[in-house]
């Protein structure tokens, strides 16, 4: 049996306790972290086949379970699932911090299963799973260049917060995760309420001083629970460096030539032919190590291209931005809708509004949630020239569209200030670099096409990296492979009155200060640019469009709820389905009415009203007759009332009363008297 090692860690205001020898012990490494009595369970586990790869095969997976909450799943099945989004997202956050600190020559299968056992609502898991996944890799004998510290940052009452509840988050400007080494920061994650740049980097520096103490703990920790820990080292290097100067000898000056043609699709063509060729002449069983060499030679030529001569792949200057078209409300039946295209990246966003009753309802481990807001990003194999099946969103299409989500939401007016929900659909229809920053620039301007009352245009960007010792250049507006062979993805969206959403993955061991004001000084510049070509198209939300329900909205007295609504129901059913609309009726006496048009949602009103309404003695009404008899007949002249018309009312000249009238006939009459006990006595009108 293991020896059960647990250290308590301060952080903030609060204590993180780390914990391995007690639980999973047949993986290859596991730790329980707690903070509060939210606890997560890491366990990892590496294997190593002896094949040798081009790429690093590390999977991670972050699960909750209900009972960590004290609940039963809901559904037929009553068990946990397909992953959430939440459980996606999370896994992702994990993901992308702990990527980069593995060294490019370890290519051993390594899957990190971080489960949630236990929550509560003043300690968000995610954080606790990050910590429990650092600490577990830093005893699993891996070359791992860690450990690596995570924080929660909000911005309450002007002042950072380190670690805020649920509860709290909700009243900050600033929902902020970030995750860093004892050097540098490795990755950013937020949403902001139009915070400054000068506010953001304060925030990411916050949370990066606050994590070190973590840092220090998980290292003093690792140290007793791996006090011997392998020596690990590049076994191929040697040959590796053999490799790469024959790929570069040989194929450098191609890859030149190869990329100084700015269309992607032609330059992807000669890359794939120089590298057919490459391997047409190496035998089988080296494949792997002269492809990892060719993508080298690949990154350099681009690199020094970047840091020697400030020249990119597609000719721009390192701040410039791609040409970008426009076109609004171009799809004739959609509520709005936008194309919006920046070089070779393209989106279609459309905007559907639908009644409340459309709004989602999540079911979270921290509580139920109704979101009015909804936003989803497709990415298709052939917006990249590729052939693919088209299947569910992948983790990577959920990443993108939460993060044009939390970009846009800000800007998006509530419920109670706008009572439709509303979707957002972000269709990718061709892809070369930022297709998640196109979401939120079409998505802004489909919104604002749809009638959505949204203050400003809200736009992103993409802002890259490449440093080699302590050269480096920042470029905006990144390609695809400029993404793929730099250093950083770094994506900023916002108006021109600060930050509303910030996303930051590095590909090597962290950045600093220096690099992230220039990031973000150079991605507030595009982003102005950029919102001025938006501006240009459409700079204010236009009409709300004629497509979308009519929306309607009066009170009635709330002692009349239950008339509207009727016995079991059955009066505000049958309303619906009479109308064809949809109607929400509060305790209070508000009603929503939601109607394909003006005219059915008001005649919809109308009823409504009139089943509410008190007789008004001396007034006229048009009634129907209920039922004969021999001493006059009772007219029905308002949903739910009747009134006697005595039969010496009748004008007519009649020997039996049926003779002149029957069930169903139409009448005007006059309400001349409400009597005792509420009996009505009706006047027949000419």
């Amino acid at each position: 049996m293991k020896n059960c090692i647990k250290k308590d860690i301060n952080f903030g205001n609060k204590v993180i306790t780390i914990e391995t020898g007690k639980i999973a012990k047949q993986a290859t490494a596991s730790v329980v972290a707690t903070m509060g009595k939210t606890m997560v369970l890491c366990s990892v586990v590496t294997k190593g086949d002896g094949e040798k790869k081009d790429f690093f095969p590390l999977s991670v997976h972050y699960m909750e379970k209900t009972y960590s909450a004290g609940k039963i799943p809901g559904g037929y099945f009553k068990r946990e699932g397909k992953p959430t989004e939440i459980e996606t997202l999370t896994s992702r956050l994990i993901d992308r911090p702990l990527r980069p600190l593995f060294p490019d020559f370890f290519t051993n299968e390594v899957q990190v299963n971080c489960m949630l056992l236990s929550l509560d609502k003043d300690n968000p898991p995610d954080i606790v799973a990050l910590v429990a996944a650092s600490a577990a890799m830093s005893i699993a004998d891996v070359p791992f260049n860690g450990p690596m510290g995570a924080a929660r940052i909000g911005f309450i009452e002007d002042e950072y917060v380190l670690n805020p509840s649920f509860a709290s988050l909700q009243n900050s400007d600033l929902d902020m995760v970030v995750a860093g080494s004892e050097n540098a920061v490795l990755m950013v994650e937020s949403d902001a309420n139009e915070l400054s740049e000068d506010l953001m980097i304060g925030a990411i520096l916050f949370g990066h001083q606050e994590m070190q103490n973590l840092i220090s703990g998980i290292k003093e920790f690792a140290t007793e629970a791996l006090p011997s820990p392998s020596e690990h080292t590049n076994p191929s290097e040697a040959e590796e460096v053999k490799v790469y100067a024959e790929v570069d000898e040989k194929y450098r000056k191609n890859l030149e030539d190869a990329f100084t043609t700015t269309d992607k699709k032609e330059r992807g063509e000669k890359i794939s032919t120089i590298k057919e060729t490459l391997l047409a002449d190496t035998d089988e069983e080296l494949h792997s190590i002269y492809l990892k060499q060719f993508k080298e030679v690949e990154k350099s030529v681009v690199r020094e291209d970047i840091l020697s001569n400030q020249k990119r792949i597609d000719g721009r200057g390192l701040t410039d931005v791609r040409d970008i078209s426009i076109e609004t409300n171009f799809l004739p039946s959609v509520h709005g809708s936008a194309l919006f295209t920046r070089g070779e990246t393209q989106a279609i966003v459309t905007t559907t509004l639908g009644s409340s009753r459309d709004v989602q309802t999540v079911d979270a481990l921290s509580g139920e949630v109704k979101d009015n807001f909804m936003l989803h990003y497709n990415f298709p194999s052939y917006s990249v020239g590729e052939l693919g099946f088209p299947m569910g969103p992948k983790r990577r299409e959920i990443g993108h569209g939460a993060l044009a989500k939390r970009s846009l939401k800000f800007s998006v007016p509530s419920l109670e200030e706008f009572p439709y929900a509303i979707r957002v659909v972000s269709e990718i229809t061709e892809s070369n670099g930022s297709s998640s920053m196109a979401s939120v620039c079409g998505g802004s301007l489909s919104l604002m096409a749809a009638g959505v009352p949204l203050k400003d245009n809200v736009a992103g960007v993409a802002m890259g990296l490449v440093k080699d010792g302590d050269r480096y250049e920042v470029l905006t507006d990144i390609l695809g492979d400029e993404d793929h062979l730099g250093d950083m993805d770094f994506k900023v969206a916002g108006t021109k009155n600060g930050v509303s959403g910030l996303q930051m993955d590095i590909k090597i061991e962290g950045i600093n200060e220096e690099i992230l004001e220039k990031a973000l000084a150079q991605a507030k510049d595009a982003r102005m640019h950029i919102i001025k070509v938006m501006d240009d198209a459409l700079a204010k939300p236009n009409e709300l469009t004629s497509l979308a329900p009519y929306f309607c909205k009066f009170k009635v007295h709330k002692d009349k709820v239950k008339v509207v609504i009727g016995k079991g129901g059955a009066t505000i059913k049958g309303l619906q389905e009479e109308f064809g609309v949809t109607i929400e009726l509060q305790d209070s006496g508000e009603v929503n009415v939601f109607g394909e048009n003006k005219e059915i949602a008001e005649r919809a009103k109308e009823k409504i009203e009139l089943l509410c309404a008190e007789p008004e003695e001396g007034k006229i009404y048009d009634g129907v007759v209920a039922k004969v008899v021999d001493f006059g007949a009772f007219i029905t002249f308002m949903p739910g009332k009747d009134g006697l018309l005595h039969i010496s009312q009748f004008k007519q000249d009649f020997e039996h009363l049926t003779d002149i009238v029957k069930e169903g006939d139409q009448m005007k009459v006059r309400l001349a008297e409400i009597g005792r006990q509420g009996r009505l006595k009706l006047e027949q009108v000419d």
